[in-house]
């Protein structure tokens, strides 16, 4: 077993996305997922990197054709004990060979992308969402921002000076990470220059979550009505150049041409 497969054994993602913070992540992420799928009747969905199913079994509940491919057996058995129409398999976002080309509408990558510490790796799982996503189609592709990583793990945490001394922090902050660290950490034109390799095209980045990861009590603390100014809040300047690679995560939507 991988430590990968270790720390989701033990770590609920399903859960996650339950909570306030990932609630926000959840919503906004969701939001323009439908926005892209309103062009595309009868939309044939990839989920890579599925988790427990999170947006693919919602999605499947609104009668789309959803496939999900998730690595970790522990998130698979999660995601099949639901018993939706999700057509769920154990697989790799390296390497997705029981798919045929440009088999589907939109290709979900929520996920891999945080894990993979190579960027021959990243631009493989891109090439391979690209490969199976029809021309014309959409990559919702999924990253962990470095200055949310610095902030927290680094400042927050009290792990800067070790970090630095390490080597896992350059004289710019940038984070250096390696496998057994887990998530990796991109900035911007960390991906601008995985699109480039990969021979893809923006449509729009997006900052799902922006400051809710760094606002996890204050979220918790929040009555009802005060949340959903919050989300609110976010939907409207989740587009924000000036905000971006401050958030906790990014979703970049390309298309495949």
């Amino acid at each position: 077993m991988t430590e990968l497969e270790q720390y989701y054994n033990k770590f609920c993602e399903e859960k996650r996305l339950g909570r306030r913070h990932g609630q926000v992540e959840y919503q906004i992420t969701m939001n323009y997922i439908h926005k892209y799928l309103e062009s595309i009747p009868n939309a044939n969905i990839i989920d890579i990197g599925a988790g427990t199913g999170r947006y693919s079994v919602q999605l499947a509940s609104e009668g789309y054709d959803v496939t999900a491919v998730e690595l970790v057996k522990y998130n698979l058995g999660i995601l099949k004990s639901k018993k939706s129409s999700v057509k769920a398999y154990q697989g790799n976002a390296l390497k997705l060979s029981r798919f045929a080309d440009a088999s589907f509408d939109v290709a979900l990558l929520l996920g891999p992308l945080y894990h993979l510490h190579k960027s021959a790796d990243k631009v493989q799982a891109l090439r391979e969402a690209a490969r199976v996503t029809k021309p014309g189609g959409y990559i919702f592709a999924a990253y962990c921002m470095n200055e949310y990583g610095v902030l927290v793990y680094g400042f927050r945490q009290g792990n800067v000076k070790t970090c630095r001394k390490d080597g896992q922090l350059t004289e710019d902050f940038h984070c250096v990470c390696q496998p057994k660290d887990l998530y990796d950490y991109v900035r911007l034109e960390d991906i601008d220059r995985l699109n480039q390799e990969a021979g893809l095209t923006r449509v729009q980045i997006i900052a799902p979550d922006g400051a809710a990861n760094y606002m996890r009590h204050e979220l918790n603390e929040m009555d009802e009505e005060t949340f959903r100014l919050f989300v609110e809040y976010q939907m409207s300047v989740c587009e924000r150049q000036d905000l971006m690679g401050a958030s906790a995560h990014t979703v970049d939507i390309l298309r495949v041409t």
